[in-house]
């Protein structure tokens, strides 16, 4: 088995979890690539599996370095609050340990290619892959935008908020969580459209399919972000699209982790039945 070792070094018990881990994981297989700096073009390596230790960032990371090369992600929880690292340090060695390993179900992860175009220009001066979501917001934080929303070349409505949010099922938990949209799981196939404190209460979130093209017109300044990174200022006679990507983001979980079992953990969902309480006795 060939296996690809990502993360970020900077981040405090990153290098330490790995040199600890490192001579059992070379006992399951050969690592091709290490890499911790995020240096490495690895579009084109051979491997069977990527090993990335630590949060959603880490990961976020390693799915730009594989680019169309996207190999099946065993995502180490080293960070705070991740939703895709659903692998404890302990359980890595005796997963990669697993003979039937590589048999075990991928799920494969939505991603989204976002385009800016310039001033009407028919070819776009940016194409970028996201796994998180799309974000065009006003110019400052305090700074209200007039944003169109247009799919399959149709106006769906004018926004006035503070921002668009256009996400997957994977950043579902993330950025569009704190605005108010629903969690999806991850591996439904669906586009979240969040609008960031708007100003018509009657705008809510919606659920599309990502098999359509979404078009964002913004009517003032704003700044396109793409998972959390400041990407560009857009001008009022620009505009942003939205579409699948021709690839997926693949991981492979614990066979003893399950989907809801993490919401419960990181979401601190503990709700509890008390059976002795007299209130809750029917008839």
């Amino acid at each position: 088995m060939r296996i690809i070792l990502l993360g970020n070094g900077s981040r405090c018990g990153v290098l330490e979890a790995v040199s600890l881990l490192r001579p059992a994981i070379e006992g399951c297989g050969e690592v091709v690539v290490s890499d911790f700096y995020c240096c490495e073009d690895i579009s084109g390596v051979d491997a069977d599996v990527a090993v990335v230790f630590g949060g959603d960032g880490s990961i976020l990371r390693a799915v730009s370095q594989m680019g169309k090369n996207q190999i099946p992600v065993i995502a180490v929880h080293l960070g705070t609050l991740s939703f895709l690292s659903t692998v404890q340090s302990s359980e890595l060695v005796p997963l990669l340990s697993r003979k039937d390993l590589l048999q075990l179900p991928v799920i494969e992860h939505l991603l989204l290619e976002c385009k800016l175009f310039r001033g009407g220009s028919n070819m776009p001066e940016m194409s970028r892959v996201v796994l998180n979501e799309v974000l065009l917001q006003g110019e400052t934080v305090s700074r209200i935008i007039g944003l169109e929303l247009h799919i399959d070349g149709g106006l769906v409505t004018t926004y006035r908020c503070d921002g668009l949010i256009l996400s997957t099922p994977v950043g579902s938990t993330a950025h569009s969580l704190s605005a108010g949209g629903p969690i999806l799981r991850k591996d439904i196939d669906a586009v979240v459209i969040s609008p960031i404190s708007p100003h018509t209460l009657s705008n809510r979130p919606l659920v599309d399919s990502p098999d359509r093209l979404f078009e964002i017109r913004p009517h003032q300044k704003g700044i396109l972000v793409l998972d959390g990174v400041d990407v560009a200022q857009v001008e009022p006679n620009d505009f942003v699209q939205v579409s699948r990507a021709s690839y997926t983001f693949k991981t492979i979980d614990s066979p003893d982790n399950s989907y809801y079992k993490t919401l419960r953990n990181k979401l601190g969902w503990s709700g509890t039945f008390n059976n002795n309480n007299d209130n809750n006795k029917r008839g």
